[in-house]
């Protein structure tokens, strides 16, 4: 009896500004960058000028980072650690930066 073959999904491409997007959230997710809390970005040629403009204007308008235009065209993110009080106690606790907001 021959075994039936499933059919290939439809392979659905990302956009430009998805895979920016990706790239720029996860660089800024990565361990190393969130221990010293600051990563540098650097423009592939396969990021589009609208794409690269908006991706940083949704960091430059995050009140929790501040961006950085290097010489050479890279961008550097730096942010702070957070500072959270906990209720009741007045003690503080620090918490990770989350996850950048989807692009």
């Amino acid at each position: 009896m021959a075994k039936k073959q499933a059919a290939p999904a439809a392979r659905q491409e990302m956009s430009g500004m998805a895979r920016l997007g990706l790239r720029v959230s996860s660089m800024i997710n990565h361990p190393v960058a969130q221990a010293q809390r600051w990563v540098t970005i650097h423009r592939l040629d396969t990021d589009g000028d609208r794409e690269w403009e908006e991706v940083l204007s949704v960091i430059a308008d995050t009140d929790e980072l501040e961006l950085t235009l290097n010489d050479d065209g890279s961008v550097t993110v730096r942010w702070e650690q957070q500072e959270v009080e906990v209720a009741g106690r007045g003690e503080l606790e620090f918490e990770q930066e989350e996850e950048l907001a989807p692009f």
